[in-house]
């Protein structure tokens, strides 16, 4: 009878070892399978792809597709700074793709010892300890406070709409400038290093920043005034002042 029964646990022993066993060996192979290898990221110029790849794939299991899938089906990535949202596509066991929708920002403000971002409305919807690459430091603007979230309060609101018609027109034409200055009458004046461009309104701005892009690199290294408020794109005369 001893005998029996010490087969019977010797037996029970073995199921439960080789139950076990099994267990942890479709694991091993499920996680081996589903592992992801390949990431498409898109949209990003805020990060870099390994950036982005950190927010997303963060974890001990966060290099599993199964797992990844459960996370963020139908749920997209947010709370991360100067961006809107992440959507997360499993596009087979191995391989992800990550779509990035960045927060529209237009320029940012300097307060309180923070660097505050505002979008093309006017409203703050970052702020940061130090500023970013690629956004224009806008300064001029007179405000009392800066909230997170809410508004900018300035008194003339289309100073936004003339910030992103500048900022698109940087993009378009590949111009950069450290700052942008606008004057309580409007005037615009853009700060290259130690040498500004005087470009008075936004009357024919496109012209101007056509000429701009040709004259920009010329800018390094120079200290004066560039001016260019009275240009129409017709071949008027240019002129520099030296400081």
């Amino acid at each position: 009878m001893n005998s029996f029964l010490a087969k019977r646990r010797k037996m029970k022993a073995v199921l439960i070892f080789l139950t076990l066993a099994l267990v942890i060996a479709v694991i091993a192979a499920l996680l081996l399978y589903f592992r992801v290898d390949t990431v498409d990221v898109s949209g990003n110029t805020r990060y870099t792809d390994e950036q982005i790849e950190g927010f997303v794939l963060n974890g001990g299991l966060g290099r599993n597709s199964i797992y990844l899938y459960l996370k963020y089906n139908d749920k997209p990535v947010t709370d991360i700074p100067f961006i809107e949202k992440m959507d997360v596509d499993i596009i087979s066991p191995s391989s992800v793709k990550i779509e990035v929708y960045e927060k529209a920002i237009a320029g940012y403000v300097k307060y309180l010892g923070s660097y505050m971002y505002f979008d093309r409305e006017g409203y703050i919807v970052e702020s940061s300890a130090a500023p970013i690459n690629g956004v224009p430091y806008v300064t001029g603007l007179e405000f009392a406070e800066c909230v997170k979230y809410e508004p900018l309060p300035v008194k003339d609101k289309a100073v936004f709409s003339n910030i992103l018609s500048l900022t698109q027109l940087f993009d378009k034409y590949g111009i950069f400038a450290d700052r942008i200055y606008f004057s309580e009458n409007g005037e615009i004046t853009l700060y290259f290093e130690q040498a500004r461009v005087m470009l008075g309104t936004m009357d024919n701005i496109d012209e101007k920043m056509m000429e701009l892009k040709e004259i920009a690199p010329k800018l390094a290294g120079l200290k004066g005034v560039l001016h260019l408020e009275d240009y129409d794109g017709s071949g008027k005369m240019i002129t520099f002042e030296k400081d």
